[in-house]
This record gives C-alpha cells, sequence and structure tokens, in this order.
C-alpha cells in the first residue's frame, strides 16, 4: 500500500498546518493520500438518540398489530392439535396446560423478550442479523472484502474480550482461520432464513383456516369446501395490503389485535371461574412429569400440537427492525402473555368439564350471546396473524440481499421515518402462491400443523446454537451462563423438534421442502457470488497496465464525469481493460465505484465515501468504496451523484491539506512553486499482474449509448510525459474542485461490466451444473443489476466479459 497519513481528519475548507521557518520545498517529502483510510469529509460519531416514552408506546401499539397475531391466534388450534385423538384422562388437560404455561414463560419471555433481543444487531433481528454480528466480529465471511477503515464506522461496534475471556478470543481465531466453520455458519444463516420464510407461507394457511372453521357451527349449508373457498379469498386480500407497508398496516390492525387479545383474555377468565378454578394446579410443573408417565410416546407425540402455542415467536426477533427492543417487550409482558394464559387456562377449565369438545375448543368455549362477535374478531386476527411473519420475511430476505445470499429483487421502502420496513413484490406474490397453494391442497389445520411445527421450532433451534455463539465471542458471558442458556433452551427444543419430525409423512415433509428449495437458490448465488469476487480480485489490473495507458496517446480524454461500477473495492477490476479496447476513450474525471455492504445494519451518510486517488492528480482517477449497511436504501441517481461529487471535493480538500501539512508551508506558499513530482501510479502491494488471455471473452457494447459518451469536439490526449504535465499544472485545489465541478454539469455516465459466468473447463461436473444452469437460470428470471442500484438506462453503457471460474 501507499505511506498512509496519520494526520486527524480537519473540518472541511480548513487545514492543519505544522509549518517549520528552515523547512525548505527541496527536503520535504510529499506523502500523497492514496489509502483509502482517508474519508471525505470531517468524520463525526454520532449515535441515534433513544425513543421517548411517548414514541415507544406508539410502536408498542403498532407492533401488536404486526408482531403477535401468529402467537396470539394459536388458542385457536392448540388444544384441537394436542389432542388428536381425543381427552382420555382429564389429568391430561392439566399436564397440557402445563405445558403450555411454561413453554410460553421459557421460550418467548425469558429467551426471546430478554435475551435473544439483546443479540440485535444495532436494533435490526432475524437470522442474518446474527449472521453479520459474528461475521464481525471473528471474521468469518466468505467474501474477502475486509478492509481496516471499516472498524471506524460508528455503527461498526466490537466487544474486546477482557483478560479473564482470553479462552473466547482463542476460539474466535480458531474459527475465523477455518473455512469449514465459515460454510457451516453461511449455511446455518441461510437454513434459518429458508425455514422463516417456510413459516411465513404456513402462518396464513392455517390461521385463517381456523378461523373461517368455526362458521361451520352455525350455518350447515357450508361445508369444509366452502371453508377453503373462503379462507383463499382472505388470503389474496391480506397480501394485497402488504404494499402499504408495515407503519400503516400496523396502525389499521393493532387496534383489531387489542380488541382479540382483550377478549379471548376475558372469556378465559369467564372459563375459569364458571367452569374449574382448580385447573390453576397446573403451574406445578408436576404435572408435566405425570402426564409423560401416562402417556409415554404418545405424550411425546402431543408436544406436536403444544409447541404451535408458541407460533410466531420467532417474529419478535425478525420483526425487531420495525420497531424497538423496548416497545417489544413492553407490548408482549403487559398485554400478549396475560391474555395468552388467560385463554389457555379457561379452555382447560371448559374441557374439564366438556372434553368432549376438543377438537373444536376455540368456539365451543364462547359464550353463545358472543359468538358471531367473536367469529367476526377472529376472522380479522387470523389475517392479521400472517402479518408478522410476512414483514419479517420481508426483513431477512432485505438482509440476505445486502449480504450477497439472494437473487436480486425488488426492495421498497414503505416508511420515510423507518428504514427497516420494506416490501418485496416478488416474495410477497410467492408467499401468496404457496400459501393458497398448501391451503387448496391440505385444506384441514391437522395436516398443515404436522407441518407448522417443524417451521417453527427449526428456527428456535438455530436461533439457540447462534445466540450461545453470539455468547461466547461477543459478550463475554461465562462460560456456565453459556451451558446454562444452550442446555435449558437447546434440550427443550430439541424435544420438540423431535416429536414434530416424527410427523413428516403426515405433513411435517412440507417446510422442509420449502426450505430446501430456498436454501438451494440462496447457496448457489452466494456461492457464484463469492467466486466473482474472488476472480476479480485475483485478476485487477496491474500498476504497469496504468502507466501505459498514461503513455498511450490514442487515449482520449472525453467531458465528463464516468462512473465504473465494480463489486471489487481493492484495485481496478479487469473490466476496465475491455472498455478502453472498444473505446479508447476516457471522461475526464474517471471514478471506479465498488457498492460494498458492511455487515452492520447502517452506515451514516458521512461516513459512506471512501477515496483513493489513482496516478497522479493530473489524471483525475479515483477509486471509489461507497460502504452501506444491510438495512440502508440506495439513494436514487440524483442524490447518489450529488453526493459522490462532493465528496470527491471534499477529499480533494483534505488531500491538499495533508500535502500541505506534510511540506510543512502554507496553502499560499505551496501556491508560488512549480507542482512536485509524483512517482506514485498506484502503491498498492497486494495488486497483482495477471494475464487475462484466454481467460476472457470477447467483450460486447450497447451501441446504442455510445453517441451520449463521445464528443469529437471536445477531446484531449491523456497526460503522457512529464512535459505534459509540466504544461497544464494545478495550482489551487480551488482550481481542481471547479474541473470536477465542470465535468459534473458536462453529464455522468454510468459503466457497467455485464459478466457471464461459466465454469471452467477443467472443473467437476458439480460446479459446471451449479454455475452454467442453475445459477444462468436465477440470473435470468431476476432483476439485473442496474435496476437494484437504480442507474439511469438512458445515461448506461455496458460491457460483456466471462469469468470463468
Amino acid at each position: 500500500m501507499a505511506d498512509q497519513s496519520s494526520e486527524t481528519v480537519a473540518p472541511p475548507n480548513t487545514c492543519a498546518t505544522t509549518t517549520s521557518n528552515n523547512q525548505t520545498m527541496e527536503g520535504a517529502k510529499l506523502r500523497r493520500v492514496d489509502a483509502l483510510n482517508m474519508e471525505a469529509g470531517s468524520t463525526t460519531h454520532t449515535h441515534h438518540s433513544q425513543a421517548s416514552w411517548g414514541r415507544t408506546l406508539i410502536l408498542a401499539f403498532q407492533c401488536l398489530g404486526v408482531i403477535y397475531g401468529d402467537v396470539g391466534t394459536s388458542p385457536l388450534y392448540v388444544y384441537s392439535s394436542t389432542f388428536t385423538d381425543g381427552i382420555k384422562d382429564n389429568q391430561d388437560i392439566l399436564g397440557v396446560l402445563s405445558l403450555i404455561i411454561y413453554t410460553l414463560l421459557l421460550s418467548p419471555l425469558i429467551k426471546y423478550a430478554f435475551i435473544v433481543l439483546r443479540a440485535n444487531d444495532n436494533g435490526n433481528g432475524g437470522t442474518f442479523a446474527l449472521y453479520s454480528l459474528i461475521s464481525r466480529h471473528a471474521n468469518m465471511s466468505l467474501v474477502p472484502s475486509n478492509q481496516p477503515e471499516d472498524k471506524e464506522l460508528s455503527n461498526y461496534i466490537l466487544n474486546n474480550p477482557s483478560s479473564q475471556f482470553r479462552w473466547a478470543e482463542k476460539v474466535k481465531d480458531k474459527l475465523s482461520k477455518s473455512m469449514p466453520s465459515k460454510i457451516m455458519l453461511i449455511l446455518v444463516a441461510i437454513l434459518g432464513c429458508s425455514m422463516t420464510i417456510g413459516d411465513g407461507i404456513l402462518t396464513p394457511s392455517i390461521s385463517v383456516l381456523s378461523a373461517v372453521g368455526g362458521i361451520k357451527n352455525k350455518v350447515d349449508c357450508l361445508d369444509q369446501n366452502a371453508v377453503v373457498g373462503i379462507s383463499i379469498a382472505i388470503l389474496v386480500i391480506l397480501f394485497s395490503v402488504q404494499q402499504f407497508g408495515s407503519d400503516k398496516v400496523g396502525y389499521i390492525f393493532a387496534p383489531i389485535i387489542i380488541v382479540w387479545f382483550a377478549s379471548i383474555g376475558g372469556i378465559g377468565l369467564y372459563n375459569l371461574i364458571k367452569h374449574d378454578v382448580t385447573v390453576l394446579l397446573a403451574l406445578n410443573p408436576k404435572y408435566i412429569i405425570d402426564y409423560f408417565k401416562r402417556n409415554g410416546s404418545k405424550g411425546w407425540q402431543s408436544l406436536g400440537g403444544v409447541v404451535l402455542c408458541i407460533t410466531g415467536t420467532e417474529a419478535m426477533f425478525a420483526d425487531i427492525g420495525h420497531f424497538s427492543v423496548l416497545a417489544v417487550q413492553l407490548s408482549f409482558s403487559t398485554v400478549v402473555l396475560p391474555a395468552l394464559l388467560s385463554t389457555y387456562i379457561g379452555q382447560a377449565a371448559y374441557l374439564s368439564k366438556n372434553p368432549g369438545d376438543v377438537l373444536d375448543t376455540f368456539y365451543a368455549s364462547i359464550p353463545e350471546t358472543i359468538y358471531w362477535p367473536m367469529f367476526v374478531v377472529a376472522v380479522a386476527a387470523a389475517i392479521i396473524a400472517s402479518q408478522a411473519m410476512i414483514s419479517g420475511a420481508f426483513a431477512i430476505i432485505a438482509q440476505a440481499l445486502s449480504l450477497g445470499c439472494f437473487p436480486r429483487v425488488k426492495v421498497v421502502h414503505t416508511s420515510a421515518k423507518h428504514e427497516g420496513q420494506v416490501y418485496i413484490p416478488e416474495l410477497n406474490y410467492m408467499i401468496m402462491i404457496c400459501s393458497i397453494f398448501v391451503t387448496f391442497t391440505f385444506k384441514t389445520t391437522e395436516k398443515i400443523g404436522n407441518a407448522y411445527g417443524i417451521a417453527v421450532v427449526g428456527v428456535m433451534f438455530i436461533s439457540t446454537c447462534v445466540v450461545s455463539l453470539i455468547m461466547l465471542i461477543i459478550w463475554n458471558v461465562k462460560l456456565w451462563w453459556i451451558m446454562l442458556f444452550f442446555t435449558l433452551f437447546g434440550t427443550m427444543e430439541g424435544v420438540y423438534l423431535s416429536a414434530v419430525l416424527s410427523k413428516f409423512i403426515e405433513g411435517g415433509y412440507l417446510p422442509i421442502t420449502f426450505s430446501l428449495v430456498l436454501m438451494t437458490v440462496m447457496g448457489i448465488w452466494h456461492y457464484v457470488y463469492v467466486q466473482k469476487y474472488k476472480f476479480e480480485l485475483d485478476n485487477k489490473v496491474s500498476p504497469s497496465y496504468m502507466q501505459d495507458l498514461a503513455a498511450n496517446t490514442n487515449i482520449n480524454r472525453v467531458p465528463g464525469i464516468g462512473l465504473l461500477y465494480s463489486e471489487l473495492v481493492e484495485g481496478i477490476p479487469s473490466i476496465f481493460p475491455h472498455f478502453i479496447e472498444i473505446i479508447p476513450s476516457i471522461h475526464s474525471v474517471m471514478v471506479f465505484v465498488s457498492l460494498k455492504f458492511i455487515p452492520i445494519s447502517t452506515v451514516m451518510v458521512e461516513e459512506r465515501f471512501l477515496f483513493r486517488q489513482v496516478g497522479t492528480r493530473e489524471y483525475r482517477i479515483y477509486r471509489c468504496v461507497v460502504r452501506y449497511g444491510y438495512k440502508d436504501k440506495i439513494e436514487e441517481p440524483r442524490d447518489f451523484e450529488d453526493q459522490l461529487v462532493e465528496n470527491l471535493k471534499e477529499f480533494i480538500r483534505h488531500e491538499q491539506c495533508t500535502v500541505e501539512a506534510n511540506i510543512g508551508i502554507s496553502r499560499d506558499e505551496l501556491m508560488a512553486h512549480e507542482p512536485l513530482p509524483d512517482t506514485n501510479v498506484i502503491h498498492d502491494s497486494t495488486d497483482k499482474i495477471e494475464n487475462l488471455e484466454g481467460r476472457t471473452s470477447s467483450p460486447t457494447v450497447h451501441t446504442e449509448d455510445l453517441p451520449r459518451i463521445s464528443s469529437s469536439n471536445s477531446i484531449r490526449s491523456l497526460p503522457n510525459t512529464s512535459s505534459d504535465i509540466s504544461t497544464r499544472p494545478i495550482i489551487g485545489v480551488e482550481e481542481e474542485i471547479q474541473f470536477i465541478q465542470n465535468a459534473k454539469e458536462k453529464g455522468i455516465v454510468y459503466l457497467l461490466g455485464e459478466a457471464e459466468v461459466i465454469a471452467k473447463q477443467d472443473s467437476s461436473w458439480f460446479n459446471k451444473v451449479i454455475v452454467n444452469y442453475a445459477y444462468s437460470f436465477l440470473r435470468k428470471n431476476f432483476r439485473q443489476g442496474e435496476k437494484t442500484i437504480h442507474i439511469p438506462h438512458t445515461r448506461l453503457l455496458r460491457v460483456g466479459m466471462t469469468y470463468e471460474i
């Protein structure tokens, strides 16, 4: 790397000078700012202020309508799914109720609300938030794009182990050096994401079917087929309103959910008082032991129904980016949990007197006078239940996109106030079609319940494993606490998982099939994404090429600014020579732009741009890394162009300040002297000279865009000798900044390489199938790159190139 300046960044438009009267121009050594550790403009480290109590209460109100619909509607089907063969012994009711009570207390309350929510990544949750935390702290990313400058970001928080936890540092070092560990971690993250989406597919089906099924009790002319038809119609309406976003949907749905929780809580108290208060004995966990003694393997299999009482719990973490930790904790502990405990206890009291009604427990336990109002509220709540996992699926896929783990899709940010609230049309329609298919095919909640449990427990078990690793290498928690956490929750979820897997043939295969398909898609995409990046890194342009380019009198400078996009964050991408081969011209200002997604949730705007000068100042060629978090929205072209140009100007100002500080003279003194010779074309020890011949195909160009970047009236040669450079010296920084501004006014053109990826001839057949067929299919059927990064088509020039990986 070039010699890096250690001077403190000065405020914009000012310079910190270290003038010495006896220092001369001849004795001074110029240290060019050539490294990407120098940010454009001043850096301010600020943190988001904590939300006020008023705002927290509003968020708590909203999250009732978005997060808890799923877990809130579980009373519709838990007892019927548990006692599929009827109740043989009334003592079994106490055993199942005890299981439900302690499952609710342990999993959603203790584990999620007060432990897992702490593992959020700057307020963002979900499987990939956990992955990003570990990846950031233990350097577990498969993409070799880490830069020391990233650790200086305000939100790039690293917890260093204290002296008493040095063993945690050793574990972290071993993980960072182990490729199998890195592959395993990304596979676990992808699996968790896939199962969460599978949960989002099954939730609408089972919730709506359960609620609508109550109409058969009062309308004899309607059969199960009619229930299925009504459910499908409701599902279509539900997915149609997703485009309005969680913010608006939350305001609409929250009042309904509050009515729902108040109603089921009140009915639960009514049934408890009216039928049998002795069911409160189930608070004694002894009844759990007695239940398994009486029922043996049947009791173990019934756990597949009991676990449905915590369906949707993962949404508490996956949807946290839409709200806040305190809002989720407050709403769950004060509203949701009391209502759920009340309704399950009340239903148990009713069943103790009416065990024959177990297959229709919810509607049978409702007092006759309020049956129809409760039916309407139940249907509305079932619709809302689907919102939790759908919103969570959107948030997780948005994270997966930024980490290169999912094919490009359209992400719509539905709230200007909350960046985490997104809507993905393609995913929305995919989940809708799958939910309708499941509803139409299975028709009853019993088979869907068998499938549902696997998705629910699978995601929970994954979160337990990953959070245990976070506690080990990030939180500096004592080992015995980690062992207690993993033993308690891992054992509980392992037992539940074994129970639901026993019903694999009876519908349990469905979420596993969904997960495998999604995991395959995400795994293929990420594999090729990593290999593409490594190809570009190994074949980046050598310093000798840039020197030859400077000496080539056939290369013309075209007015304007050219932005050449690449994923490479170090060096010049291999696509650049192909542009020169097709069009022997480059713009008067050339910027190699790399959009880099950092494993954090957000990057502050003032910390987003990193610049490096390529060659001497007169060439006006730069490399720029634009850093985003996985929650950040890529700006529209005009806003992006304005930000990039202004930050480039600030970089030039700061470079001049550093020059003056290093040679010890004032700006006025510097302007009075001739420019210093600069032999730094590119000083990057990591640059490799690679011969690309035989690795690339003939480049292709979209000729319809050529008139937009060429002008025969205003072309000048690239300076190629020292005499050329001296004839057009840049005396002052303001002149250079004005040149940049004039170039912007001439126009900005986007240059994009279209890389066709194929497998090497000598690679394995498996690699050829993955790259040549599977990845090619995904690439052709999802969004193109220029649409993802909002490149205007009228100012886009594309050149094709083939990568052999």
